[in-house]
């Protein structure tokens, strides 16, 4: 009778059963196992292993390993997020099918944004040995860190792009946006000192505050008969957001002043629950990661060495990083030997699956009376504020 029912979000993907296959190995395997998830952002399920897996083992990495790790994941941030930018989403909001099609009328725009993911691709490469699924990252730090010299080329780099990120806010900032307001409830990392990226608590729009160790006893992942990909929730059945919308609101204050000061230009601030305005904050967070990609480097001075010894041990162990898109959580069972008897991974798209029905959902109701291929047009492109990792 003209009402909507019903909305699902089909992920036509096979399982891959990388938690499974994890049972019976070493300790150290996980960073390199779990790259492989991902070939977007394969930094942070190694971060996130790499967390898990030295929780259990009784070793905190901090200092100038822990400022490096920071300094890959900028990469990743930067890369990741700016091939979504001008890749994937800018086309939806200016009429094109895709990032080709654009090129032929924006091609100083495309051009902008292959500069700015290559000093992305640059510093994962330098840090992780190549720029796609790093090989350089080990359980307690790296197998060797950078020279102060090395790193050289990747300031000059970040320093000539650095005006293209702030342009980069302005442009996507002008876009026509649909209205559609968010009533989800928002989770991400948090730290009292910094826009947390890895490690913190894990912390949400409605006063959750639980060290990583309780993520499970609050977060749930459920099997839905339509799709090999897991839905989760909060303990209580609700839906919830993780990911650019959720760190901006939760971690304003700690963002850099240059990314604060440009989201205040093109009006986006914390109050804004408006999915589509995701391209903004993806864009402010690119511009946050080049900055301090920027300071990382120019105070670096090298370890006295690139790994802390991690000694094998039984225990459980928890891990967490804020992924491009979103938070990403890995659990470790470790027998005596430090083989691992059991792994848990909760991916970011996971947690966002029944928030991006929810969106669709309203969208559709919305727009009924549209022709398919508009709505159609409509639903990828709210899709994509979440740019889910399939």
């Amino acid at each position: 009778d003209g009402a909507l029912v019903g909305v699902e979000l089909q992920i036509y993907e096979p399982p891959r059963f990388f938690e499974a296959f994890l049972r019976g190995r070493r300790h150290t395997e996980p960073p390199d196992i779990t790259a492989r998830i991902c070939g977007i952002c394969p930094v942070a399920y190694q971060m996130s292993a790499c967390e898990a897996i030295e929780d259990a083992c009784g070793v905190v990495v901090d200092g100038p390993l822990r400022d490096l790790r920071r300094l890959l994941y900028c990469g990743e941030w930067i890369e990741s997020h700016t091939l979504h930018v001008y890749m994937l989403h800018a086309p939806d909001f200016l009429g094109y099918h895709g990032a080709i099609e654009m090129a032929a009328d924006h091609r100083e725009r495309v051009e902008q944004g292959l500069a700015l993911k290559k000093v992305g691709n640059q510093i994962v490469e330098v840090l992780g040995g190549r720029a796609i699924h790093p090989l350089n990252v080990r359980v307690g730090g790296f197998y060797r860190v950078p020279t102060r010299r090395e790193l050289q080329p990747v300031l000059d780099g970040l320093l000539r792009v650095r005006e293209i990120a702030e342009e980069t806010v302005r442009w996507v900032g002008a876009f026509d946006m649909p209205e559609l307001t968010y009533d989800h409830e928002l989770v991400a990392l948090s730290r009292p000192d910094e826009y947390a990226v890895v490690g913190g608590n894990v912390v949400s729009s409605s006063g959750l505050d639980i060290p990583v160790s309780s993520f499970l006893d609050e977060f749930a992942e459920q099997h839905v008969a339509r799709s090999n990909a897991l839905h989760a929730y909060r303990s209580d059945g609700t839906r919830y957001l993780v990911g650019p919308m959720a760190r901006f609101v939760l971690g304003y204050d700690r963002l850099a002043e240059s990314a604060r000061s440009a989201a205040v230009e093109v009006g986006l601030g914390p109050e804004d629950r408006n999915p589509f305005r995701s391209i903004v904050v993806r864009a402010v967070e690119v511009l946050h990661a080049v900055d301090e990609a920027i300071g990382l480097i120019e105070a670096y001075e090298p370890p006295d060495r690139p790994a802390v010894p991690v000694e094998p041990r039984a225990g459980v162990g928890h891990g967490v990083s804020e992924a491009p898109r979103g938070l990403l959580y890995h659990r470790y069972e470790l027998d005596d030997e430090g083989l691992i008897t059991d792994a848990v991974i909760v991916p970011p798209t996971s947690q966002n699956q029944p928030s991006i029905e929810a969106d669709l959902f309203r969208l559709v109701e919305q727009n009924l009376d549209l022709d398919d291929d508009a709505l159609r047009h409509v639903c990828e492109q709210s899709i994509r504020n979440h740019d889910p990792c399939i």
